[in-house]
């Protein structure tokens, strides 16, 4: 196992929720990634953002790990759920709020409801 395949996997297993982006939660770096920690810092979701950016090895490694091509990616308890198109459906289907509530994450309903309310 690599060091940047074993970074990622207790990243992922050490973290409730855990987005893997190009930037941080606070200054995304691509648009893709901007709107997945948009919504879960709207909603209010306690996540851990790893930026891929600064690490080409973690960047490389994560799409291996999830075989999946694309950032950002996310991680609820130790589960790879989806990048910014998949979280974005799930989002205005309500099934990311029962992703969330099933796997005990906080998060505030009413943002997620606010949130359905302008996109229907």
């Amino acid at each position: 196992m690599t060091d940047a395949n074993a970074k990622i996997k207790d990243t992922v297993a050490s973290n409730d929720v855990v987005l893997f982006m190009k930037g941080t939660k606070e200054m995304p770096q691509c648009g893709f990634s901007s709107k997945v920690a948009g919504v879960l810092n709207y909603i209010g979701v306690d996540y851990s953002d790893v930026n891929v950016l600064a690490d080409d090895a973690v960047r490389q490694g994560i799409k291996e790990f999830s075989d999946w091509p694309t950032i950002p990616q996310l991680y609820v308890k130790g589960e790879f759920v989806g990048g910014c198109d998949i979280i974005t459906e799930m989002t205005l289907s309500g099934e990311l709020d029962t992703l969330l509530e099933e796997n005990g994450v906080t998060f505030n309903k009413d943002a997620a409801d606010t949130i359905r309310a302008h996109n229907a």
